[in-house]
């Protein structure tokens, strides 16, 4: 099978391995790196590549720069988002709250490959082509060094999106209750650094129902995770609360059980040992890659040409070759 992945250039979080992964998992892939100003501009790009002559498009895009896109989106057989993002789509205070379910039902022969198990189901319950895939790590760049852990709690990562607000909320309070670090590193040796030097980081992913890949990341460096409870998808992607995990639904919850680890150091030791393995063995890109690629391969829908109007327009504004 031959597949067109087609990723963002400029993402914060390198996922470069991943794509790797992908590909060496596929019979033949090949990978594009799109500018902003490309992804916003898909039909441009497009009519310069026999897009047509690929068994699967894969996009790795943010749903603002492609809802608008949806004709030349209609044009792409074998079409398939990958999508680390879609909570937004059922977060009642989220701008995105049903758009990824508005383009993917418009478009329905592609397929969604999401990072949430909880919303994979709501998606296939309204009729969209959808995979669950987790979230995962990079085993070659992220691991345990086993240095001295001198930051006893802490959390690296922005606050500053709109979706975030509860997350800024709660660490900003937790950090005046424990005096834990809240910082953000450049990504690569400084971010894997940092990770090694936290006892316990705090994961804050409110309100999203899905697990951020920060909670892996931060397994595999060897902290104890000290996480929000995402209710169902807990147990649905394997966390077990003081076995792997530490969950937490409330501040008083969370300084509470800091408390406890705090005070019982070969406990926390145990549980940031069972997570490590635990991420290692089920998170890693190497596995997750994988999965991705069987789920981009496996089979589709049939393709539904678009109208007669809209293969005019596209072929009339880019250029583009649209199959019949």
């Amino acid at each position: 099978m031959k597949v067109m992945l087609l990723v963002m250039d400029e993402q914060r979080v390198i996922l470069d391995r991943l794509y790797d992964i992908v590909q060496q998992n596929c019979d033949e892939c090949f990978i594009y790196r799109l500018s902003k100003q490309q992804q916003m501009n898909l039909g441009v790009f497009l009519a310069s590549v026999d897009y047509q002559t690929f068994d699967r498009v894969v996009i790795f895009s943010r749903v603002k720069r492609l809802a608008p896109q949806l004709r030349v989106l209609k044009c792409i057989p074998g079409l398939v988002f990958l999508e680390h993002d879609a909570y937004q789509n059922y977060m009642p205070a989220s701008k995105y709250r049903g758009v990824y379910s508005r383009l993917y039902s418009r478009l329905p022969s592609c397929r969604a490959l999401v990072s949430g198990a909880v919303v994979a189901r709501k998606m296939l319950a309204e009729g969209i082509d959808t995979v669950f895939v987790s979230k995962g790590y990079d085993e070659q760049m992220l691991h345990n060094t086993g240095v001295e852990r001198d930051i006893p709690i802490g959390f690296l990562g922005s606050l500053k999106s709109t979706e975030y607000a509860e997350r800024k909320a709660m660490l900003e309070s937790l950090s005046q209750r424990t005096g834990m670090l809240v910082t953000r590193t450049k990504s690569g040796v400084e971010y894997l650094e940092t990770l090694n030097r936290i006892k316990i980081f705090v994961s804050a992913d409110i309100g999203m129902n899905e697990f951020m890949i920060k909670n892996f990341e931060a397994m595999a460096c060897g902290c104890v995770l000290l996480a929000w409870s995402q209710g169902e998808e807990d147990r649905l992607l394997g966390f077990e609360d003081m076995h792997n995990t530490v969950f937490y639904r409330s501040a008083d919850e969370a300084v509470a059980k800091i408390k406890m680890l705090q005070d019982d150091p070969e406990l926390a030791q145990r549980i940031a040992s069972n997570g490590q393995a635990f991420a290692e063995s089920r998170y890693s890109f190497a596995r997750v890659g994988q999965a991705l690629a069987e789920a981009i391969q496996r089979e589709m829908r049939p393709w539904q040409p678009p109208s007669a109007f809209t293969r005019f327009w596209v072929k009339l504004r880019y250029g583009m070759k649209v199959p019949a």
